[in-house]
């Protein structure tokens, strides 16, 4: 057993025993999470400013969705109202650590290949019915067999084994340091196998539209196009939660609806706001509101130009440095987004723990472009015109793809490429476009989820060019180097090892360009100031707001 100093730390798989003294980090292999006074409490904010006033009706602006199990489904549309119904074995805090959940303790075993967690005795779901061992084992087999991200998250499991009711054991094939992250309620929530095992198609299950699950909330109501509602849990395992009494979802089609009813208080809340970055300096001058960019650090939101490198020009690495060197971030960042933004220089966003600044980096040059295109023989004609490219852009991010779409457009001008902007008029016919490798270069964007092995590695593996999958390898790049350095992260248990991985795989991909990163996703989170123990762990809106409270 191994004591982990402060800069051992493994993010990802880190378990916390309390001591007299404070709290000793223990390593991944040979540990035991031994937290039942935190697992009573479940408190992830530490000592509360003021006592929590119980009671109350949260307001959220939404998005439209299509059911309420987010163990089928990956995004915030899902995710947000399904970590209030459905409850999952740990939790992460802000800084990617894992807390108990429904497990109130864990064993990890010395050659990293078994996980033996120790679920809570009073936890039962919301029609009464105690939670087992057998509902995790039986969850994670959906999770695996049916969320986008099932495989990349659970291809190491071997079996989940029941010795009792309270005890799952979760072995590996080979380590598996993902694990813990990908057990979030939001990514594997326990669902009540008496349930959805009935043999029914999970994926048309009636139960995903009237979900019943452990977590703080019980659903009663979803009106399509209006709201969801959901009321406290009373027989929640968590003595004295939730505060509220019901937060219910009022959905909104159009952002400008969301803010208007932010601005009037008709909702207390909105994560993912879908705000334009141009409407925001009116609403901060709103006395009773406030803003956030936190809460978003497990999702990572990525931006960059993709280049289709089956094509030429762009299958000349000289080239697509000669765009990157184009990239104005900062006028991006300031300008365009007003500062709410932050310039993205490589794959990984700034809050995940395996970001480096070891990059190779492209300052602002449009010198350097032009002469990386006189080298790799793109010569101007008696127009300027050295090549003419189509960029596809997609409709979502609008501040990030449409206008920084645009914005290149005319940058990539002044070093002789002409672009051609093509706009999509819905999500599949770019999907389509770009998924079916028939693009020169696109916008486009990623997640990277809390652990790269979900979220990052899909976008680089040789093996992931799947023709028809969007966010797959679509891009065509292929370094069987990066393979390998892959390969070996999404084994490796100790965090210095594995990060130096990632830094290598980091330089080599700063390097060749796979895509020409721009900034990070500017999400916003706008709320009422009356909401207090706002959701700030890395998931944000999309852990259980148990704590959660309204002020007078």
């Amino acid at each position: 057993m191994k004591t982990m100093t402060n800069c051992e730390r493994q993010p990802q798989a880190l378990v916390r025993v309390p001591r007299r003294t404070g709290w000793r980090k223990l390593g991944l292999l040979g540990v035991t999470a031994i937290l039942a006074g935190m697992a009573a409490s479940g408190s992830l904010t530490g000592a509360l400013a003021e006592t929590p006033k119980k009671g109350g009706t949260l307001l959220l602006g939404h998005d439209s969705l299509r059911h309420l199990n987010p163990a089928i489904q990956s995004g915030n549309s899902t995710g947000i109202p399904g970590t209030q119904i459905f409850a999952g074995l740990i939790q992460l805090d802000d800084k990617f650590n894992a807390h108990p959940y429904l497990a109130k303790s864990w064993e990890v075993s010395a050659d990293g290949l078994s996980y033996t967690f120790r679920l809570v005795e009073n936890a039962t779901f919301h029609d009464g019915k105690p939670v087992t061992s057998a509902d995790v084992a039986f969850s994670l087999g959906v999770v695996k067999k049916n969320h986008p991200f099932g495989i990349a998250m659970f291809a190491a499991v071997d079996r989940v084994d029941t010795p009792d009711p309270k005890t799952a054991i979760i072995r590996l094939s080979v380590p598996h340091p993902a694990l813990l992250p990908a057990l979030s309620p939001v990514l594997m929530p326990v669902l009540p196998k008496h349930i959805y095992g009935d043999g029914q198609d999970i994926k048309k299950h009636p139960a995903n539209s009237k979900p019943i699950g452990a977590g703080p909330f019980k659903f009663v109501e979803w009106k399509k196009g209006e709201h969801v509602i959901l009321e406290r849990n009373e027989n929640f395992f968590r003595p004295g939660r939730p505060y509220l009494d019901r937060i219910v979802l009022k959905i909104y089609k159009e952002a400008s609806m969301r803010r208007l009813a932010l601005e009037t208080g008709k909702i207390h809340y909105a994560a993912f706001a879908g705000i334009r970055v141009a409407s925001l300096p009116p609403l901060r001058k709103n006395p009773d509101l406030d803003f956030t960019t936190k809460g978003y650090g497990a999702l990572g939101p990525t931006n960059y130009v993709e280049f289709n490198h089956r094509r030429a020009p762009l299958s000349d690495v000289r080239v697509r440095k000669a765009i990157s060197h184009a990239i104005d971030r900062d006028f991006i960042t300031q300008k365009l987004h007003l500062g709410v933004s932050t310039p993205l220089y490589g794959p990984f966003h700034h809050t995940s723990p395996w970001a480096t600044d070891d990059l190779v980096k492209y300052d602002y040059d449009l010198d350097k472009a032009r002469k990386l295109l006189d080298e790799a023989g793109l010569k101007p004609d008696a127009n300027g015109v050295r090549a003419k490219l189509t960029m596809e852009i997609p409709t979502f991010h609008p501040d990030s793809m449409k206008s920084v779409g645009e914005f290149l457009k005319s940058q990539l001008h002044k070093i002789g490429l002409d672009i051609t902007l093509r706009a999509s008029p819905d999500f599949g016919t770019w999907a389509k476009r770009v998924s079916n490798w028939e693009h020169d270069m696109s916008m486009n964007a990623i997640w990277n989820y809390p652990d790269p092995v979900i979220g990052v590695h899909r976008a680089y593996l040789c093996t992931n060019q799947k023709k028809g999958t969007i966010w797959s390898n679509t891009e065509g790049y292929c370094n069987k180097r990066v393979d390998e350095i892959l390969g070996k992260a999404a084994v490796e248990t100790d965090f210095a090892k594995r990060k130096a991985l990632y830094a290598e795989f980091q330089k080599i991909v700063t390097d060749e360009l796979p895509f020409a990163w721009t900034n990070e996703e500017p999400y916003v989170t706008i709320y009422n100031k009356k909401v207090k123990n706002r959701p700030l762990s890395v998931w944000g809106a999309m852990q259980p707001m148990d704590e959660v409270y309204l002020s007078d």
